[in-house]
């Protein structure tokens, strides 16, 4: 696949509604962002019962993301998945690899933080996120986490319908292998681009932040 176009900061000045078109400040309404994390558990990392490829490097990114908003002040959704006890072993409630990946979560006492529970893969279906969103007036989301091709992307579907301007950063983000008979097999990067290319081809803006400074390590 050809590699995906380069992005930037999601910045008020950069992209229009559109995503091509440069805005100038004093005709670019008032916005309020919000950062989405989808699924950030410690199931998908290499001790967990779903380990992802680049988990290390997506984490860092997801970091780094949440650094920014904290720093803007932006509203932060911490979503996290539990299956139904009998329909998988993996991210059960009150298990190891159902917990938040160390050092995300909600932060105690930060009115702009809260944690969502759902049992299906888009974060807006039974959760109230959309409602606690819209209270703080929000009408961008900026989302980040696991997995790209299936929670990421219909939670970014979700938010479209919902009418929010929608942005994925494509290095806080990755996917697992998929095989399935008569469709053939994508490996963790291809299943990754060909869901962000499908976003991208609805609208979904991609944007990403400069390197990390030097001397950075990814997170475990």
């Amino acid at each position: 696949m050809a590699p995906l176009a380069g992005g930037s900061s999601w910045s008020p000045l950069e992209l229009s509604p559109g995503g091509m078109s440069i805005v100038a400040p004093e005709r670019r309404e008032m916005r309020m962002r919000a950062l989405v994390v989808v699924d950030a558990q410690n199931e998908f990392s290499p001790q967990g019962l779903m380990p992802v490829p680049g988990h290390a490097e997506a984490v860092a990114a997801i970091e780094r993301r949440v650094e920014e908003a904290r720093a803007q002040g932006w509203p932060i959704a911490w979503i996290r998945h539990h299956n139904r006890p009998g329909n998988a072993r993996r991210f059960l409630p009150g298990t190891w690899g159902a917990e938040f990946t160390p050092g995300f979560g909600p932060r105690p006492g930060a009115e702009t933080e809260a944690e969502f529970v759902k049992e299906v893969f888009g974060a807006f279906t039974g959760t109230g996120v959309g409602d606690w969103l819209a209270a703080r007036e929000v009408s961008e989301v900026l989302i980040t986490g696991f997995l790209t091709h299936m929670c990421v992307s219909t939670t970014a579907r979700e938010a479209l319908m919902l009418d929010l301007r929608v942005a994925v950063d494509p290095e806080a983000t990755a996917s697992e292998p998929i095989e399935r008979p008569g469709l053939g097999a994508l490996s963790a990067e291809d299943a990754r681009r060909a869901a962000l290319l499908h976003l991208a081809d609805m609208g979904v803006e991609l944007t990403r932040l400069p390197s990390a400074p030097a001397g950075r390590t990814p997170a475990a």
